[in-house]
């Protein structure tokens, strides 16, 4: 089978290709110019405060990067667990895992208010009792290893390593994501955090949002350069797209249940589950009814079967659920107030006990959309002049099987 794929660079050079580069460069210049407005004035102008640490350009960022630990499951499948139909797809998930991380770090590199103090991280001065310490070494990790496992799939002299580093970097993709979400489930100070299940929550949660990401960005690729793709490999992605949401939705459904169990919690379940405020209507609509139950309908419908608009909606979809339930995990659980004296009434002029305010600013939604286009323009130029891309996905090619 390997001998029918051929991978080519596109060869779209219209105003297709440039006038989409150039709106991402627009967005990208938005971007910048949202980080040197808050740069200049401070972070003030956003809206973020003392108490909403952590704003809307960290749900791109964290977004992001999970994506990008999910987008690697792809080539992974082919890799790791041997499935030849997803082989083809290799080099394509490791580009975009690659360049989602790119554009996650990079907002998170932009919004640190001073920038230039991430040279001290060269210097050797991490905290090493730091889930952020270390994750900053599990992201440089992660890059370095998937530029090799795109190496050995690109390289035939390098072709005996490829199983070897598909292993490692399918081992660290999986340790990167367990660290993102024990930033959460080491925080003990906030009621909505502090929780073992928060790692193997936002691994699956990367599941269902990198594919996601990888079937969205694949299948306007392919439509756009006009190269064939078939119904095999899209109802492969299909379905591992429905078991990976239900999988996010059962986690979800546990991770409540179990702090409805403990009476210390029933105020900020409450808060979450059944509040007048914009996080239930997020957790309900956002995520439960139109980023898990909608797609997963249009992934599973019999009459949809081979629908390439119904898969390419429901990855829409699982996109948006997966941001409404980080919005509603990294905001809704800043907005609870901080339980400092359990079974006691607090009041001061500190904000003790108040629900915290928090209204994203137009400079932090510009910052993370143009991390999102530093993602896709990287992506654009890449497939432009490296041989990422096979020329056809078709049946014939990516099912030996197929007559």
């Amino acid at each position: 089978m390997s001998n029918k794929v051929i991978y080519k660079e596109i060869e779209n050079n219209g105003i297709g290709f440039y006038g989409l580069l150039g709106l991402m460069g627009l967005f990208i210049w938005g971007g910048a110019v949202a980080f040197f407005t808050m740069e200049h004035h401070g972070h003030y102008i956003s809206g973020m405060d003392n108490q909403i640490v952590w704003g809307m350009p960290h749900i791109f960022a964290i977004f992001l990067i999970v994506a990008a630990s999910g987008a690697l499951n792809v080539g992974s499948i082919g890799t790791v667990f041997g499935k030849k139909v997803y082989q083809p797809l290799g080099r394509l998930s490791g580009l975009l895992a690659t360049v989602l991380l790119v554009g996650g770090l990079i907002i998170l590199l932009l919004d640190l208010g001073r920038p230039d103090h991430v040279v001290e991280m060269f210097k050797g001065h991490l905290n090493f009792k730091s889930i952020f310490a270390w994750n900053m070494i599990l992201y440089g990790g992660f890059i370095a290893l998937v530029g090799l496992y795109i190496w050995t799939m690109m390289d035939r002299k390098a072709k005996k390593y490829y199983k070897p580093v598909g292993f490692s970097a399918f081992t660290w993709r999986l340790i990167l994501t367990t660290g993102t979400g024990s930033i959460f489930g080491f925080l003990v100070a906030r009621q909505a955090y502090d929780a073992a299940i928060m790692a193997p929550l936002f691994i699956v949660l990367s599941f269902s949002t990198g594919l996601a990401v990888f079937i969205v960005v694949t299948m306007a690729t392919y439509k756009m350069t006009g190269r064939p793709i078939g119904d095999v490999i899209l109802n492969k992605l299909r379905y591992l797209l429905g078991i990976f949401i239900l999988g996010l939705l059962l986690l979800e459904a546990t991770r409540h249940l179990t702090n409805l169990y403990a009476t210390e919690h029933h105020a900020v379940e409450a808060f979450i589950l059944d509040g007048d405020n914009i996080y239930t209507t997020l957790f309900w609509f956002g995520f439960v009814l139109f980023g898990s139950l909608l797609p997963v309908a249009l992934v599973y419908c019999r009459q949809l079967i081979n629908n390439r608009t119904s898969l390419f909606v429901a990855a829409l979809l699982t996109i948006m659920g997966g941001f409404s339930l980080l919005y509603v995990i990294v905001i809704g659980g800043q907005a609870f107030p901080l339980e400092l004296f359990p079974n006691a009434v607090v009041t001061s002029d500190s904000f003790d006990g108040v629900m915290n305010h928090y209204s994203p600013s137009m400079y932090e939604v510009l910052l993370g959309l143009g991390g999102v286009a530093v993602m896709l323009a990287l992506f654009m130029v890449a497939v432009k002049v490296l041989r990422f891309m096979p020329t056809s996905l078709a049946d014939n090619v990516v099912d030996p099987h197929t007559k």
